[in-house]
């Protein structure tokens, strides 16, 4: 999760480099949700915190499992702040997948949205083609994309299926060869079995007045092989 991006915070923000506790008091599970596993967590700043970003909040995640394995991922962000102040941060979940071959994927959903290269100085450029293919190292962030997106690998006749919600945006990241060989805890042959989707809140930072409530939702799924190799059913992954 990328959480702020003002004055003396870390490129990622801290809220994943932090201890969180369970919450006591989650917010209800929807009527007829199906969901029975689910853990409820909570961040709130701690005084050093406080000395980084000067403003108070109350960050609650929802970890849950659907009965056939669907991930769901609730964020809540609240601004507790006491002074009045509003704040703003960018928020990403940093999701990362395991493929058979980097060069064997696509992207579906993508193809005609605008984005920001951060490889030639975050540069907009418009995605041209069919879908999204891997031939060199990618660090790309979509705007107002579509709330579904598939990940389709073809060796293993999978597809993975992102839905998101409070999320417009898309950052799609691998370091190829090359990158993966400066990064200390990265394997350098490993950027051929991982692709790094990201659903996010980056062009437009979130406001909230204190008192005001943020929610971010993202739904990950697999499906089986009927749905790869260009025969991705839009009805039921990308439209339905």
């Amino acid at each position: 999760m990328q959480f702020g991006t003002h004055g003396n915070l870390e490129k990622h923000g801290f809220a994943r480099n932090r201890l969180w506790l369970v919450d006591d008091n989650p917010p209800p599970l929807p009527v007829n949700s199906g969901i029975k596993t689910y853990a409820d967590l909570i961040l709130k700043p701690s005084e050093e915190d406080l000395k980084i970003w000067p403003h108070r909040f109350e960050f609650r995640l929802r970890v849950a499992l659907g009965p056939k394995g669907d991930l769901f991922l609730t964020s809540r962000i609240r601004n507790t702040n006491t002074d009045g102040k509003p704040f703003s941060f960018t928020f990403a979940y940093h999701t990362y997948f395991s493929v058979s071959d980097i060069s064997e994927v696509r992207i579906e959903g993508l193809e005609t949205m605008d984005y920001f290269d951060n490889l030639k100085g975050k540069e907009r450029f418009t995605e041209q083609g069919d879908a999204l293919v891997f031939e060199s190292e990618i660090d790309k962030v979509y705007l107002d994309t579509p709330p579904k997106i598939a990940i389709i690998d073809h060796e293993k006749k999978r597809t993975f299926v992102l839905r998101k919600d409070g999320l417009p945006d898309a950052v799609v990241w691998n370091p190829w060869e090359r990158r993966s060989k400066t990064i200390l805890d990265f394997g350098d042959e490993e950027y051929k079995h991982m692709l790094c989707v990201e659903p996010a809140a980056v062009e437009k930072p979130i406001t909230l007045k204190p008192g005001e409530e943020w929610k971010g939702r993202l739904e990950l799924s697999a499906v089986p092989s009927s749905y790869y190799s260009g025969q991705l059913d839009p009805d039921k992954v990308l439209h339905g």
